[in-house]
């Protein structure tokens, strides 16, 4: 059986590989079609000039950071059953979600 600070170490490793693989995903998004990148990312336009301009290390100091760098989106159950319902209308729920979805404010630095 796992200690709790194995355990715990697990997870801040595993943190620290989802923070440096979105870091990198956002950043190749960016670089290819910005506009539909910060759609798809929730993030402004300021946010995506930011994550483009870092460097590999600046990428790797950030995803060392002991919080998960994205957000979950939903925070509305009934936007999570449309997205993970099933069935003939699934592809028209997706769409609809989508168009839901580009309504969230994005965001922004403080």
């Amino acid at each position: 059986m796992k200690s709790v600070e194995g355990t715990r170490e697990q997870i801040m490793t595993e943190i620290r590989e989802a923070n440096l693989n979105y870091l990198m995903l956002a950043q190749q998004m960016i670089r290819f079609d910005k506009a539909a990148a910060v759609f798809r990312l929730g993030v402004s336009e300021q946010i995506a000039d930011l994550l483009e301009s870092l460097s590999n290390s600046q990428l790797i100091k950030l995803a060392n950071s002991a919080m998960m760098l994205t957000r979950f989106r939903f925070e509305d159950a009934a936007m999570l059953g449309i997205l993970t319902s099933e069935g003939k209308a699934h592809s028209q729920s997706l769409a609809h979600s989508a168009i839901l979805m580009s309504a969230q404010p994005v965001e922004a630095i403080c």
